[in-house]
C-alpha cells in the first residue's frame, strides 16, 4: 500500500512541476503582448485608383495625419475629407485653405491632411497607444477637367501612436 501512495504522490509532483513551468511560460508571453492581435495587425490604407495614402498617423484623441498622393487623369480639388468607423458623410471636415477652402492637387502631387477620425456614434475617436483603429476614408473632390464632383471611400486600418 506505501508503494502505491509513493508512486501516486510522485505522480502528482512532477504532473504538478510541469504545469506550474508551462503557466510561467504562459505568463511570460502574455506580458510580450503574444495574445494582442494589435501586435501582429498591420496598418493600411486602401483607397480607389487614382489616391494612395503615402503616409498616415493616429494620435491617442483621434487626430489623423494623412499624406495623400493623386495621381487621377486630371488635377483635382479636394473640398471635403473624413475619417469614421461607420463609412457615414456626417463628420466631413472641409479643408481651411481661404478663400475657396479646397485644396487644388495636380497629378501626381501630394498634401498633407489633418482631421478628426470618428466612432460610429459621432463622437471623436480616442484610443490607448498600441490600440487599432479600423474606419474609413471619405473623400469629396471636383475634377479640374470636367467640373464633375466625386465621392470616395477607402479604408484605414491605424495603430494609434
Amino acid at each position: 500500500m506505501g508503494a502505491k501512495a509513493q508512486s501516486a504522490i510522485e505522480y502528482l509532483t512532477t504532473y504538478s512541476w510541469a504545469i506550474l513551468v508551462m503557466a510561467v511560460i504562459l505568463v511570460a508571453l502574455y506580458s510580450l503582448g503574444l495574445f494582442n492581435p494589435g501586435t501582429f495587425a498591420g496598418q493600411e490604407c486602401l483607397l480607389p485608383a487614382g489616391l494612395s495614402c503615402t503616409n498616415f498617423n493616429l494620435a491617442p484623441n483621434g487626430l489623423l495625419t494623412l499624406n495623400l498622393l493623386q495621381v487621377t487623369q486630371s488635377p483635382i480639388n479636394v473640398t471635403a475629407i473624413g475619417c469614421t468607423s461607420n463609412q457615414t458623410t456626417a463628420n466631413m471636415q472641409t479643408p481651411y485653405n481661404p478663400p475657396s477652402n479646397q485644396i487644388y492637387m495636380p497629378i501626381g502631387s501630394n498634401y498633407t491632411f489633418t482631421l478628426y477620425c470618428y466612432s460610429g456614434n459621432g463622437i471623436i475617436y480616442t484610443g490607448k497607444p498600441g490600440s487599432l483603429y479600423n474606419g474609413y476614408l471619405i473623400i469629396n473632390y471636383t475634377s479640374t477637367t470636367t467640373g464633375f464632383p466625386h465621392i470616395v471611400t477607402g479604408q484605414i486600418i491605424v495603430k494609434v501612436s
